[in-house]
């Protein structure tokens, strides 16, 4: 994904300061970045750091490195903070985060389903795709391979809808943008096949104006189903080039002059998060 979201400068142009000076402003003198509310957050400040690589920017690593330490190995953490953890450790290390593995991945499987996936409500039944997600990339940054990645494809086959895409969580009956995506990436990194008629299927999501909706229902499109939409069909080798110009137009409606992007149109707050996934589009309309 960051190196995809480097691209972004290209589009961005003369307005790349506006974004380096908008994620300078989420930045608290503690070290950690703003979530909603302007309290420093994990789960923000690993999109915030990521934002930074992407835009080749120097985060101050001694502050960062401090606000991290003070989280220790993550004993009291969820796991989507857990994995937050994680990828901040390794944004700032440049390398193997410099956490205690013996320690570390018996906490990451306390969050394994019987079904063989990963789910961040602890002793749930079932796994689902944000949980596997989260889980995958998190032994991707702590340069481990993937235990019983077997198991991990048949909670995915679990989360399959009947009309081609992917539920977050069994027995739904039509599947979601994010979650579709997040499979489609599983699937590769696992090295597995598509399912037939899940590129078609998320194509289908893109809205005419541009944009791709969540879910068919969905009364508008949204920043972070239009990023992970065109990561997945970019990772697929899908060719968006027939989205590329409505996407870009859709991208300018959520851009804002302080340098930010709101998460869709109903949004009046601009945080690191969907920032980050504006990059991230940019950077695969920019291919």
């Amino acid at each position: 994904m960051l190196q995809v979201a480097r691209l972004a400068r290209k589009q961005l142009s003369d307005s790349s300061p506006l974004v380096e000076q908008f994620l300078h402003s989420q930045l608290n003198e503690d070290g950690g970045f703003k979530d909603r509310s302007g309290k420093s957050d994990l789960y923000y400040s690993a999109f915030g750091l990521e934002a930074f690589s992407a835009l080749e920017l120097q985060a101050p690593i001694a502050k960062v490195t401090e606000y991290l330490r003070g989280f220790g190995e993550g004993e009291e953490l969820d796991l989507i903070h857990l994995c937050c953890l994680i990828r901040c450790w390794a944004d700032v290390s440049r390398s193997a985060p410099p956490l205690e593995l013996a320690r570390l991945l018996p906490r990451i499987e306390e969050f394994r389903t019987p079904d063989g996936g990963y789910n961040t409500v602890p002793d749930s039944s079932d796994g689902t795709a944000y949980g596997c997600f989260l889980v995958m990339a998190a032994y991707q940054d702590l340069q481990q391979p993937m235990p019983r990645a077997s198991d991990m494809l048949r909670c995915l086959a679990s989360l399959q809808t009947p009309d081609g895409g992917y539920a977050n969580q069994a027995d739904l009956p039509m599947g979601l943008t994010p979650p579709s995506a997040a499979a489609a990436a599983l699937l590769r990194h696992l090295g597995a096949e598509y399912p037939p008629g899940l590129s078609e299927w998320l194509l289908a999501r893109c809205h005419k104006d541009g944009g791709f909706f969540a879910t068919p229902a969905a009364p508008m499109p949204d920043l972070l189903s239009t990023a992970t939409a065109l990561h997945a069909l970019s990772g697929m080798q899908v060719s968006i080039e027939a989205v590329k110009e409505p996407c870009l137009d859709f991208l300018d409606t959520l851009w804002t002059n302080t340098g930010g992007f709101y998460g869709h149109w109903a949004d009046d707050a601009v945080d690191c998060e969907y920032t980050y996934y504006g990059l991230l589009a940019l950077g695969h309309l920019s291919l």
